[in-house]
């Protein structure tokens, strides 16, 4: 077992609370994915989930993998897939085919159910306890997303909604696994970050040529979306967001997510016009709230990290 994987085992270890550096620096990875939303509608081929799903990870990750010369080995190949599947490669498609589906506020709210389905797994796959403040804090998210994104005029569709929830299980369980597998031995951050989107890029690409094909063009809008959410959406935010999974509790991961409909919200106010009102702005505060509550006395059950841990190359 790596040192990792005994780390979050959680043998010997008692509760501590995040540190805010970890929580600052994890927070910037859904900050970043807010911005899906806007690009997927405003910069890519309309109608492509599997193609931005694909040119997501697969560039990124083969670059990552070729920098730092990182390849699976032993049982990590199955455990790789598995991650790459949970995290991104399935993940991506459903996220993109949600957004296509359902208004990005709907998909935002459906999404929302993702800290649940953490909590049960957390349960069952790292022997964590449910508590109060945990409950609570699903409640008062949830609420907080609907408020911050929902629009009356909104309508929902039975394969947006159960795209959007089996992309908040998926996500679900690729934070969990990530935290009970730790990293390989020998293997740093970028190299653990390139191995699952490689391994996602490389599930999603046969799936894209049959069933969506190319486009017949591509402009210079496309490009510039296609680049960021690569080397901003998936290099970059990836390797944040596990080095956050390794060093924070899951809930805490968890609800971090939630500032991924807030910044959309944002995002949609500074760059569409869209309005903001007073029940957004109580929904924003909801949304803070409920990331706040999870860190409370008692209510995570966090994990220190040993020095050899902390290294991340």
């Amino acid at each position: 077992m790596s040192t990792s994987a005994a780390v979050v085992s959680g043998a010997g270890v008692g509760p501590s609370k995040a540190s805010p550096r970890d929580l600052f620096i994890t927070a910037l990875a859904p900050m970043v994915w807010g911005s899906t939303y806007l690009v997927t509608t405003e910069f890519l081929p309309a109608d492509r989930p599997l193609l931005a799903a694909t040119v997501r990870a697969l560039p990124a990750g083969i670059v990552l993998m070729l920098v730092t010369r990182t390849w699976p080995r032993g049982s990590w190949w199955f455990k790789a897939a598995a991650l790459g599947a949970l995290n991104i490669g399935l993940f991506f498609f459903l996220l993109f085919f949600t957004a296509y589906q359902l208004p990005g506020g709907l998909a935002a709210l459906v999404m929302s159910i993702q800290p649940l389905f953490v909590l049960f797994l957390g349960v069952l796959l790292l022997g964590e306890r449910i508590r109060k403040a945990h409950i609570i804090a699903c409640a008062v998210g949830a609420a907080g997303v609907g408020l911050l994104v929902l629009r009356s005029d909104a309508t929902l569709t039975l394969v947006g909604v159960l795209a959007g929830m089996a992309a908040a299980l998926s996500m679900a369980a690729g934070i969990v696994l990530t935290k009970r597998w730790g990293r390989p031995d020998g293997v740093g951050l970028l190299g653990f970050t390139g191995l699952q989107l490689a391994m996602g890029g490389v599930m999603l690409l046969p799936v894209t040529l049959v069933v969506e094909g190319l486009p017949a063009s591509i402009t210079v809008p496309n490009l510039v979306g296609f680049a960021y959410l690569s080397v901003i959406g998936a290099l970059a935010a990836y390797a944040v967001w596990f080095r956050g999974i390794q060093r924070l509790p899951t809930m805490v991961v968890s609800f971090l997510g939630f500032l991924s409909p807030l910044v959309a919200t944002v995002l949609g106010f500074v760059f569409l016009g869209e309005s903001l009102s007073g029940w957004q702005i109580v929904g924003a505060v909801l949304v803070l709230g409920a990331v706040g509550l999870v860190q409370g006395p008692g209510a995570v059950a966090g994990r220190h990290l040993p020095a050899e841990a902390e290294v991340l190359s």
